[in-house]
């Protein structure tokens, strides 16, 4: 199926592109949510680790301390062995403190402890909170992140006689490492889900798109003036099939409105042409009683020139009796249009022939290609051309010569067909009114010849159109389109 170029983006577009921004955006939240419930978790086990290894350090010295009262000047002699055996059951650097923060022991040499002295902020935070201070720091030599950890160490009275520190380095890669192995699952994983969701997308938005262009085309299907539009059949019991179902219950109502209004239509045309007949056959009975009745006043046997009246009186009858079957006649036509018998021919040929019975007038004919092939029946083409021109004819101005023009022209895929006369004219506020059944402006005339003429060319789906001004002339133009090349 090509695809239709829009301004903006399509439909089927908009969906694609949906699914697939929302397979993007759920990879990225789950992959960063992943991220910060990974490194939560490290750092609350990092701090349950720490928690942990002070316990289990304090532990290990007050039980050190705890055989006999000890004092702060004690503590380099009770614990000079025993504070190795702790580090190294804990893994843990272990450096003790005064009271005032001044070095007293630790597991390490002393020429590697960088901190021989603790600032006079910590230990008063220390011995007000009499709680572990932890306090977070970046080693530049190991790279790594630092919680130093300040405890204050109790005799068995539970008297501070010193202040413990131990420094805890977090390894941070730890979470990375896992964070990258979990990474490297999910996004194999997200690449499947993202190709199926791909696929699908491509499914649903194509469905969708064919489904509401089909049901376009049926909508730009529909016209009111030519045949009635077809239902669509559409079996998915979804959303669209309520559209379809608004859809089908509109057109039955569209056609039940054009039956309605095609008989009220018709009703009216019969009421009007029934109008029309009658006062067209009621014009010459009038007369005939007239004269009938004069002549019977007026009857003398004797009189000599009683074979003259009599013939006057018969000329006058049957003059008006031919005018009742004219009138007759021309509503039969406009009544019962004969059945179109369509043939190809040369429509330049047979408007030459047509425009022969018009011998006493000035008809000129002009065509833009020597050439013109229709597909029409001819009588219709003969009846609008005699119409027409008939009427350009009786258009004529007494104060000067009426000259008629006849112009066809094909222009790409219609003809155009022109009457033009240099007759009186038509009156502005006469022209919505020319093509109606009962309107004339010849006191002689049916008012049926344009009427006529406009339902054959609707008949082949053409159109007529008239501009006229007063004094000068009227042109009537007539396009019809040819499907023949």
């Amino acid at each position: 199926m090509p695809f239709t170029k829009y301004k903006g983006y399509s439909l089927r577009n908009k969906v694609f592109w949906g699914f697939l921004l929302i397979c993007v955006m759920s990879i990225a939240g789950s992959s960063f949510l992943s991220y910060f419930i990974i490194k939560n978790n490290a750092t609350v086990q990092s701090r349950t680790d720490l928690q942990k290894k002070a316990e289990s350090l304090m532990s290990a010295l007050d039980y050190a301390v705890s055989h006999t009262s000890v004092e702060t000047n004690d503590l380099p002699k009770i614990l000079s062995n025993d504070i190795f055996e702790i580090a190294d059951i804990n893994n843990q650097d272990i450096i003790i403190y005064d009271l005032n923060g001044k070095f007293l022991l630790s597991n390490k040499d002393i020429n590697l402890i960088q901190q021989k002295k603790i600032n006079l902020g910590i230990v008063n935070m220390v011995l007000k909170n009499d709680k572990r201070l932890d306090i977070q720091h970046y080693d530049t030599k190991t790279e790594a992140n630092v919680t130093s950890s300040y405890m204050i160490l109790k005799n068995n009275m539970l008297e501070p006689i010193a202040i413990v520190y131990f420094p805890y380095y977090h390894n941070e890669g730890a979470y990375s490492v896992m964070f990258n192995k979990y990474l490297n699952y999910i996004i194999l994983v997200n690449l499947f889900i993202v190709a199926f969701a791909i696929w699908l997308s491509w499914i649903i938005s194509n469905n969708l798109t064919n489904a509401i262009t089909k049901f376009s085309e049926m909508l730009n299907r529909v016209n009111l003036l030519e045949d009635d539009p077809q239902p669509i059949r559409y079996y998915q019991n979804d959303e669209l099939n309520q559209l379809v179902k608004a859809y089908n219950k509109l057109i039955l109502q569209i056609k039940e409105q054009k039956e309605r209004l095609s008989f009220k239509e018709k009703e009216e045309a019969w009421r009007e042409m029934a109008k029309q007949v009658a006062h067209e056959v009621k014009n010459p009975l009038t007369p005939m009683k007239l004269t009938i009745q004069n002549f019977e006043r007026k009857f003398d046997p004797t009189d000599p020139h009683i074979q003259e009246k009599v013939k006057s009186l018969s000329k006058t009858i049957v003059d008006q009796i031919d005018l009742v079957a004219t009138v007759a006649n021309a509503f039969s036509q406009f009544a019962q249009l004969p059945q179109k018998h369509n043939e190809v021919f040369d429509i330049n040929q047979e408007i030459k022939k047509n425009l022969n019975i018009f011998s006493d007038e000035k008809v000129y004919f002009h065509t833009n290609k020597e050439s013109i092939l229709v597909e029409m029946d001819k009588i219709y083409l003969s009846r609008i051309i005699t119409n027409l021109v008939a009427n350009a004819s009786q258009a004529k101005d007494d104060h000067r010569e009426n000259i008629i023009n006849v112009d066809v022209e094909q222009r790409q895929k219609r003809i155009f067909i022109t009457v033009q006369d240099k007759g009186k004219g038509i009156p502005e506020d006469m022209y919505d009114r020319i093509f109606e059944p009962n309107f004339t402006s010849k006191s002689s005339g049916t008012g049926l010849g344009l009427t006529m003429v406009r339902k054959m060319v609707e008949d082949y789906k053409g159109v007529i159109t008239v501009n006229s001004e007063v004094g000068k002339g009227s042109t009537f133009t007539i396009s019809l389109p040819n499907s023949v090349q």
